[in-house]
């Protein structure tokens, strides 16, 4: 057996352990009893221990070092070999004990998460976020850093990014989306949302938006929707991929969630069959994975041709929503008004959502914030960036699962997401012209094949930066979002 295929057999034991934690993890936020949580902690804290030693093994670095020497440069086993390197010169920096513990902890601190969300009661979960936080600081140590703290964390999420690139990407998105934002509240026509809010039947819900990831293009066959406390999609193969969507009084909840978990969902199943539960699959990284979300979710899912096709459908679901035309709808669809609730923000306010948790993670991790201050601190900005004060920390800074999970660095890819999205988008309508009419027929083959040939199916072949510039040409930007905003939403507000 050659070098490589050894190294191969090696990485797949590897995957399935991983893939048995993501499992358990899948299964902790949709179905399992919460006696469970003890038990589960200590499962998954074990099998990523032994996940990491089984890679971080002498024999896997020797098999890597010698498969390279073997490899041409251009091929597609050269690229698993670069991503080999890469996740074990990261992964070999941080011991195993520290892997289980915040593996223990992220199981035990999601259960705290969820009770505090609930009760409104962040002192109760404020000890589990203060050992995560330590914990992620003593892994920036680990792996090192050369300017700031957040850096090592970063870049974990989005390969090669710093501190200081979110920085300068928020610094050019904050003046434009304020200026919009007020813009809108003191000039725009107004749009009265009312309608969406209300008792939803859940399992009409549930029937109408499996309906619209199917159309789109999620294969159903290779995957299925369930419900969790905050949407999310994971997987362990192309063959399975879990989408999560949640029913609130609001009914732009489920349906918005749905798409964008499919967003996610398509990216993983357009991976190629021969990379399958290799570390070559899945998307190159989180910025570029919440593009696809974000296109599907927003530019697809928010605009007008797409509901020229389904509201007929909506409306049969939910008769009471008979009085609205689809430009009455997409106005609705796309209201602009400061919120609490980052995931059910709006286009325009949204990433200052983003940039508030990005600063307050950097304060964290410096420790020029306690955590127990985190409630007033997230109170601050909220005012500062949008004008608003959450009621309650249940719809403040207990809203999002990151943290108690350990996904600390993770934020700013949201908004790197959001720019990818426009700008991949534009380029992909240069390809295949009125868009427009496609959606509106609900033709979304020729979209997603598209976005299957030039993003889905290159996996993680090439490094970030390098596949943004191989599908559209130039670095990641924020012209083609913020052009695209404004055109957007001055025209929906008349202004």
């Amino acid at each position: 057996m050659s070098t490589i295929n050894k190294l191969k057999n090696r990485l797949a034991d590897v995957n399935a352990l991983t893939a048995a934690v993501a499992i358990m993890d899948w299964d902790q936020q949709t179905y399992m009893p919460r006696g469970g949580a003890d038990a589960r902690a200590e499962h998954v804290g074990i099998l990523s221990r032994m996940a990491h030693e089984l890679f971080t093994a002498d024999e896997t670095r020797q098999l890597l070092e010698t498969a390279v020497v073997e490899t041409h440069d251009d091929s597609d086993e050269a690229a698993l070999l670069r991503v080999t390197q890469r996740e074990l010169d990261i992964q070999t920096k941080i011991p195993g004990d520290m892997v289980e513990e915040k593996s223990k902890l992220a199981a035990v601190a999601h259960e705290k998460w969820m009770e505090a969300r609930t009760k409104n009661d962040f002192a109760s979960f404020a000890p589990y976020l203060e050992r995560m936080f330590d914990l992620s600081r003593q892994e920036a140590e680990f792996l090192g850093y050369k300017e700031h703290i957040y850096d090592a964390l970063l870049d974990l999420y989005e390969e090669g990014a710093t501190m200081a690139e979110a920085r300068q990407m928020f610094d050019t998105l904050k003046g434009p989306n304020l200026r919009l934002i007020k813009d809108i509240k003191e000039n725009g026509a107004k749009v009265d949302d009312s309608a969406l809010y209300g008792e939803w039947d859940v399992e009409k819900q549930r029937t109408f938006t499996e309906m619209l990831v199917r159309e789109i293009g999620f294969d159903m066959d290779r995957g299925r929707q369930d419900q969790a406390p905050h949407p999310f999609c994971t997987g362990w193969s192309i063959g399975d991929i879990r989408l999560t969507t949640r029913y609130k009084p609001y009914l732009g909840s489920a349906i918005f969630g749905s798409l964008h978990e499919a967003g996610h969902g398509m990216y993983e199943q357009g991976s190629p069959k021969a990379w399958d539960r290799t570390l070559l699959a899945g998307g190159a990284s989180l910025g570029l994975h919440e593009s696809q979300s974000r296109t599907w979710e927003n530019i697809v899912g928010r605009s007008l041709p797409f509901w020229k096709r389904f509201l007929p459908d909506l409306q049969r679901t939910f008769p009471s929503l008979a009085s609205f035309d689809t430009a009455s709808w997409y106005r609705v669809i796309n209201k602009v008004e400061p919120s609490f609730i980052r995931v059910e923000a709006d286009e325009v306010t949204y990433n200052m959502h983003v940039l508030i948790r990005f600063e307050l993670e950097c304060d964290l991790l410096t420790r020029d914030l306690a955590v127990k201050d985190l409630p007033e601190a997230w109170n601050a900005k909220y005012q500062e960036y949008l004008g608003i004060t959450p009621p309650t920390d249940s719809d403040g800074c207990l809203q999002d699962v990151h943290w108690s999970q350990g996904s600390i660095g993770y934020f700013p890819t949201y908004s790197m997401g959001n720019l990818l999205s426009y700008q991949i988008w534009n380029t992909l309508r240069e390809d295949l012209g009125d868009t427009d009419s496609l959606m509106e027929k609900g033709d979304f083959k020729p979209i997603l094949h598209w976005l299957q040939k030039h993003v889905y199916s290159q996996g993680r072949k090439y490094t970030p930066k390098d596949l943004v510039k191989r599908v559209t040409g130039k670095p990641i930007g924020a012209e083609d979002y913020l052009v695209g905003l404004e055109k957007k939403y001055r025209e929906i507000y008349e202004i």
